[in-house]
């Protein structure tokens, strides 16, 4: 009788574990041409019925991370290492989203006194050598942004950068990476003189990830710029996008348009090009979002810059999209940094080392009490 039992038990976890699994849609989860179809009949028929089909893409987001609450943290920001840059300052900066847990990043501002600024987040891609937040295009486009007006604040990926605490493969890393967003948007609105009216958000790859997530879930984002990243076909490759189920859940089923379109009717710029998993976005995924847009009558607040010859990056004809984007809805001055032609100058942005802009050392160590290792991670994870 016992072996019967403890066969039983076996056979039961068994088949839940599979049946998780069968829940997660990583990477190319679909062909293209199921993800193509599966918008075809996703298209509602009225406001209304778009409405309720967001309501529950939400619910289910947060169902899929096992995410309760977002928690509340009452923690300043520790910042450190100011530099003086050409038209802009870069300081190191860590914050706490979980009890234990402090992310790590680097706030960009402007030099020139404004009597308010705009903020962006900017979520980074998975990249490596230098690790994540370190990239110097990453480095370009939040300097950029900086001197001609805006607040910028870059954070790392967990287990990223000069992220420690845990592996970036932790099981729950969609979860937790989802609030540190919330809580860096809670940072980057504290700071003094920011006009929570132009918060804005742009990342590439599995930062546009993090970008339409962030959107779907906090109406405090008002335009996004999911960059290389938005597909019918293709979920995410990485545990910290598809590890949980937030696309599958019995006969539930979506996928990252879907997602993305939950920032209908604020403005959105979709950047795509032709050597990934966005080269179908002009004839696919656009259409469909311009199709929720038009629910509201904003039909025109969505857009898609195609690079068809171009490959996966958030490089200099990506961000000249995105720098459009950004002086039109958030009011940016190029100024000095506008060239005749109308380009954004980029120049003299020095590649500053992950020693230079990493937050914790010998002369600033992390706090006591921090979490170290994925269990304990998750341990005070399932608190949220």
């Amino acid at each position: 009788m016992k072996k019967v039992v403890g066969f039983l038990a076996l056979f039961i976890s068994v088949s839940l574990s599979v049946s998780a699994q069968d829940e997660l849609c990583k990477g190319a989860y679909w062909t293209e041409a199921q993800g193509a179809a599966f918008l075809q009949k996703q298209v509602p028929a009225n406001i209304t019925a778009w409405e309720s089909r967001s309501k529950e893409i939400r619910e289910h987001l947060m169902e899929g991370m096992e995410l309760k609450n977002f928690p509340l943290l009452k923690s300043r920001a520790i910042i450190t290492g100011k530099r003086v840059m050409d038209g802009y300052t870069v300081e190191n900066v860590a914050f706490e989203s979980i009890p234990g847990f402090w992310v790590t990043g680097n706030l960009y501002r402007p030099i020139a006194k404004q009597s308010s600024y705009p903020g962006i987040l900017s979520p980074h891609g998975h990249w490596n050598n230098p690790d994540g937040r370190f990239q110097h295009q990453t480095q370009i486009r939040c300097a950029t942004l900086a001197r001609m007006g805006a607040v910028v604040l870059v954070w790392d990926m967990v287990g990223k950068g000069d992220s420690h605490q845990c592996t970036h493969e932790m099981k729950k890393a969609v979860k937790l990476q989802t609030i540190n967003s919330k809580r860096a948007l809670d940072i980057l609105i504290s700071l003094p003189g920011i006009d929570t009216s132009r918060i804005a958000i742009t990342g590439e790859s599995g930062g546009g990830t993090q970008t339409f997530l962030l959107t779907a879930l906090d109406n405090r984002i008002k335009y996004s710029v999911p960059c290389v990243m938005v597909s019918a076909h293709f979920f995410g490759g990485c545990t910290c996008e598809s590890g949980m189920p937030i696309h599958k859940k019995g006969s539930y089923q979506t996928n990252n348009v879907e997602i993305a379109a939950l920032t209908a009717p604020k403005p959105m710029l979709l950047i795509s090009d032709g050597d990934d998993w966005t080269k179908n976005n002009p004839t696919t995924e656009y259409p469909f979002l311009q199709q929720i847009y038009a629910l509201y009558g904003q039909k025109s607040n969505v857009s898609n810059v195609h690079l068809a010859d171009e490959k996966h990056d958030y490089g200099p004809s990506k961000r000249k999209a995105m720098y459009a984007f950004m002086i039109k809805y958030l009011g940016l001055k190029p100024g000095q940094w506008q060239a005749q032609d109308g380009s954004i100058i980029e120049t003299n942005i020095p590649e500053l080392t992950g020693a230079e802009l990493g937050v914790f050392n010998e002369n600033h160590p992390m706090p006591y009490g921090a979490l170290k290792g994925d269990e304990a991670v998750i341990s005070m994870l399932a608190n949220y």
